[in-house]
């Protein structure tokens, strides 16, 4: 502000010595204009410029004719002022153009306070005909002005000089405007090498650039701008912009120095590979050290999906009770950010249908649309924090949300959500009724997830049909609720986990639930069609038992399911899986019901019909179906043989009971407690004889029976189910007695092999259907040695 006002005085104390001198004459040429000394008004020259010699020279420029009755080629040289040999008119319009131009500057000091006082000068010098210097120039000049090129900004017109009789300054060419670091943007060729690199999304025109434009359009994010006008500041206070591009870095290598704020927008590169992670090299993914607790005991630690999530169960002392945490990675906060801006991004634009797609390839979809938004912000993350946010990704799009890593958990039966702000419950296998550590906090989020699964299942659930039965896409069955409207905690869901893996009759055996005889026993009766019906109570294992001793059906008979859900899973090519149907209007059109579903299957002569579970009127077809030679299996809830008999012969089943007796047998299955554990047992197996003609009663037989003082399983010794076989075979007691032992062997020695896998196990079993006695000869061999005898 000093130097404008030192500036403001000099000029006026010219303009005062040219009006004192206005009226003397005019010496020399009329037809001429003589400069101004440099000294006095060239108020842009930068202070580097010498000042005018004490000894009175002044300096000498060119004569330019301003007026047409000069004659061509006539020059003289130019007195300084003091020597009155100015024109009176030119004199007068040069000091009226003067005084204009000080009102300017005294109205633009406040619009433009934040143009340098060097750049004020210059501009002003520039317009009154004094050349500006470069260091004038260069001198704390705006980024923008100096990449535009002053020299077309502010020289006059040729034409408006001819005439406004106003002095007339030579300008430098464009060589010496590159001496002097002044490049305009035309002059310099490709701009785009010059401040962008190759894998910038945007082009020059886009960046915006105008004179006395100082700033990106940036965001709240002032701290960039300042920064990168420093930047190029110091980067052209010794160089000039030519001399900058001449030293470009190539093509195929980033600039460094001059593109230090292109770095902090971290813009994505077209061709950037994303680092894998690596446990081994990055370290794991989640916290496994257990935080000491007074009274609590780490019972178990195992993984449920590794990397990602780990389960430890914990014992309290103090409250005498088993917990089961759920361990995954945490989030920071900016990588939860980064995942819920992805979700958010996810729901709006991905297009992928999974329906044709195997769950692999719809998790490689998933994980490339996750990396593309992460590119498309240009968000530098570590592997470890970007495998994290596509762990949480995965979960909520293809995954079960928070319930995801019980879902893996294969020692889980059943998984209960009370409601919200309550915790999910789990049946553990080994620990049994456990409390987690996933709680659902927030209504909305249990509410959407209930939604979701009902969508998943392809059903609607909704708070006019608030209550929902479905199967979920692992084939587990789950019932929902929806809202506080018939649930006051607000949405609740229960889960009977399907096993990927269907329990074989090696499991049976490994877990007592049979003893190897009585399995044995029934290997024999499915073999020859015998009919069966499962009863017990809720989670006593009937459809477990159903699905092991299905694997005992020959391998090429034609076998039909009916179910509600799907539960049951079976290795035999011949094989036809039916599911029963909801009304898809409120008048009840469209339903399927079991009982339909039955009727279509006698049509498909099946030799073999299995039924989930019986419980209307489809049990009256299913008898008829057992009377005319089909062999059947079902479960049904019942405690005894007299409790089973007498829900069939009731509302709504309605059996008579003359065609109870085409049932052959009914197995009793139990849940219980020895020594404080749970367990599974098969309480009875008995035989349906007949009916007493005189009492109108069952006649039974009890074969297998569970003692629980010594937690045995005995044969009675009498089974009229196998003298039938004897009969219809032509076997003799003792290659009856043969044929037990043998397949007694063949069980015993699977279980001792741990061949557990249901397609492995129904191999061995095809196996011995089609040639027993290779069979027998080897599980002999493995179980007494070479000779291979008992």
């Amino acid at each position: 502000m000093r130097a404008n006002e030192d500036e403001e005085r000099e000029l006026i104390t010219a303009v005062r010595n040219l009006l004192a001198q206005s009226g003397k004459p005019v010496t020399g040429n009329e037809d001429t204009v003589t400069g101004i000394d440099s000294g006095k008004l060239a108020t842009g020259a930068d202070e580097s410029v010498p000042p005018s010699p004490p000894n009175g020279e002044t300096a000498q420029e060119e004569a330019v004719p301003v007026s047409a009755g000069s004659a061509p080629g006539e020059t003289e040289e130019r007195p300084t002022p003091s020597s009155g040999g100015w024109r009176t008119g030119g004199g007068e319009n040069l000091v009226r153009s003067l005084l204009e131009r000080i009102e300017r500057q005294k109205s633009g000091v406040a619009k433009e306070a934040a143009v340098s006082p060097s750049r004020a000068a210059g501009d002003a010098g520039t317009r009154a005909g004094a050349p500006l210097s470069s260091a004038g120039r260069n001198a704390r000049s705006g980024i923008f002005d100096r990449m535009r090129g002053l020299k077309d900004a502010d020289a006059p017109d040729p034409s408006d000089r001819e005439d406004s009789g106003a002095a007339t300054v030579d300008e430098p060419g464009p060589d010496e405007d590159l001496s002097i670091g002044v490049v305009s943007v035309d002059d310099l060729g490709n701009l785009a090498d010059l401040i962008l690199p190759k894998s910038a999304t945007f082009t020059v025109e886009e960046l915006n650039l105008t004179r006395n434009e100082h700033h990106f359009d940036f965001v709240d994010n002032a701290r960039v701008v300042s920064e990168f006008d420093d930047l190029f500041s110091r980067a052209l206070s010794t160089a000039t912009l030519a001399a900058a591009a001449a030293q470009a870095a190539p093509a195929d290598e980033a600039p460094q120095s001059r593109l230090g704020f292109l770095t902090k927008l971290h813009l994505p590169k077209a061709t950037e590979t994303i680092e894998e992670y690596d446990p081994a090299l990055h370290g794991p993914l989640v916290d496994l050290a257990m935080r000491p607790s007074p009274g609590l005991e780490e019972i178990e630690l195992y993984p449920v999906n590794e990397p990602y999530a780990y389960v430890r169960v914990t014992y309290d002392g103090t409250t005498r009770e088993y917990t089961y945490s759920v361990i995954e990675p945490v989030l920071t906060p900016g990588e939860l950010e980064l995942f819920e801006e992805i979700k958010e991004r996810l729901f709006e634009t991905l297009d992928v249908t999974t329906r044709n797609l195997t769950r692999d390839e719809a998790l490689k979809a998933l994980r490339d649309a996750a990396n593309a938004i992460i590119a498309d912000y240009g968000i530098h993350i570590t592997p470890p924090g970007r495998e994290k946010v596509l762990y949480h990704v995965e979960k909520e799009f293809l995954g079960d949300g928070l319930i995801d890593p019980i879902m893996h958990d294969k020692y889980i039966e059943d998984i209960s959500c009370d409601g919200v702000n309550s915790p999910i419950f789990v049946y553990h296998t080994t620990y049994e009724s456990m409390k987690t550590s996933l709680i659902y906090q927030s209504a909305t989020d249990l509410d959407s997830f209930v939604t979701k699964l009902a969508q998943r299942a392809g059903k609607y659930i909704s708070i006019a049909e608030p209550m929902l039965d479905a199967t979920m896409s692992d084939g587990s069955r789950i019932q929902m609720t929806l809202g506080s409207e018939v649930t006051a905690h607000g949405s609740t869901f229960t889960i009977r986990k399907f096993r990927e893996e269907p329990i074989t009759p090696t499991d049976l055996i490994e877990w007592h639930t049979f003893s190897p005889l009585g399995i044995a026993f029934i290997w024999l009766a499915v073999e020859n069609a015998k009919s069966c019906i499962f009863a017990g109570g809720t989670a006593s294992g009937k459809t477990t038992t159903l699905n092991a001793i299905s694997l005992f059906i020959p391998p090429l008979a034609k076998i039909v399911t009916l179910e509600d859900t799907r539960e049951l899973k079976l290795p035999h090519p011949n094989w036809i899986p039916s599911i029963t149907r909801d009304s898809f209007s409120q008048d009840g059109r469209g339903e399927i019901d079991m009982y339909e579903l039955l009727r279509a299957a006698l049509r498909q002569r099946p030799e073999y019909i299995l039924v989930g579970e019986v419980r209307g009127r489809e049990a009256l077809t299913l008898f008829q179906a057992m009377s005319t030679g089909h062999v059947t299996y079902a479960t049904m809830h019942a405690d005894s043989v007299a409790s089973a008999v007498h829900r069939l012969e009731n509302p709504p089943i309605d059996v008579p009971r003359n065609m109870l007796s085409a049932l052959s047998l009914m197995s009793i299955q139990v849940q219980a407690r020895i020594g404080g554990q749970r367990i599974r047992r098969n309480k009875q197996l008995i035989e349906i004889l007949d009916i007493d003609p005189r009492t109108n009663e069952l006649i039974t037989n009890e074969v297998f029976r569970w003692y629980p003082a010594t937690d045995e399983i005995r044969y009675s010794g009498k089974s009229y189910i196998l003298e039938q076989i004897m009969e219809d075979r032509g076997w003799s007691e003792e290659r009856m007695q043969e044929e037990l032992k043998r397949r007694q062997e063949v069980l015993e020695w699977m279980r001792i092999k741990k061949i557990r896998y249901f397609r492995d196990v129904s191999k061995i079993l095809v196996s011995y259907f089609r040639d027993p006695e290779a069979v027998v000869e080897r599980v002999r061999a493995d179980l007494y040695g070479e000779g291979g005898a008992a």
